[in-house]
């Protein structure tokens, strides 16, 4: 649980576990959050379809880490008798890349749309990269129904707006999200590049922050003559603490 009784949702423009052979920055920031030594984390890889090997890459990259780490897995049946309860014990969920719409739709037939809910309000701090950032959010651009990018509408809504992971690093992303935001097709939001993440404290965007140097995130907003509007957030290094 946060140290300060807040809610706190870390939304990553993917790229997080890169490089490889680190442990990512985020990872810490979140840790540091839940004020714990030794904080209970969680991970699901749902939007993969719980693949076996990220899931055991994971633990592999944080064996030696503060961390004492637990995955959830809903693929075939859940790998645990009372998912609830575990994702309501832990300090840190992360949830993983992929296709954010199947992952969405199996959560919800599981119910954990509302015991997510549970654990952001209880104070469980929440984090993910790409599908695990757009998930918080009303929608946001994916790749989840083809090769083309597509808007994706039916997320969480924990979070107001709309988001856009792999900016700079996928060209297609930013002229559909611009179009997207332009038409009405998705609410105002924001955009982040790999390496770049959004920190929520409550509903209310507190800081961007990134584990490489010069990497920012974006404000994209439709003005009032319908000309959709960039602005570059102020964005914080997280290896320069």
């Amino acid at each position: 649980m946060a140290a300060d009784g807040r809610k706190h949702i870390l939304a990553i423009g993917g790229g997080a576990m890169m490089p490889r052979e680190d442990v990512p920055l985020y990872f810490e920031l979140a840790w540091r959050l839940s004020g714990k030594t030794r904080p209970k984390m969680c991970v699901l890889n749902t939007a993969e379809g719980d693949n076996p090997a990220t899931t055991l890459r994971f633990y592999d990259r944080l064996a030696g880490t503060p961390a004492d780490v637990r995955h959830l897995a809903l693929f075939p049946m859940p790998n645990v008798a009372d998912p609830e309860d575990l994702l309501l014990s832990q300090d840190v969920v992360w949830v993983g890349g992929g296709s954010v719409a199947n992952m969405l739709a199996v959560w919800r037939v599981h119910g954990l749309d509302q015991v997510f809910r549970k654990a952001w309000e209880a104070g469980v701090v929440l984090l993910g990269s790409s599908a695990g950032g757009i998930c918080w959010f009303e929608g946001g651009t994916t790749d989840s129904f083809g090769p083309d990018l597509r808007p994706f509408t039916d997320g969480l809504g924990f979070l107001k707006g709309s988001y856009c992971p792999h900016y700079a690093s996928e060209a297609r992303r930013r002229p559909l999200f611009h179009g997207l935001v332009a038409e009405g097709a998705l609410p105002d939001g924001f955009a982040c590049d790999d390496g770049v993440g959004l920190h929520y404290v409550d509903e209310e965007l507190a800081e961007a922050v990134a584990d490489r140097p010069g990497a920012v995130a974006f404000s994209v907003r439709r003005g009032a003559d319908g000309v959709v509007e960039e602005t570059a957030l102020p964005t914080r290094f997280l290896g320069g603490e």
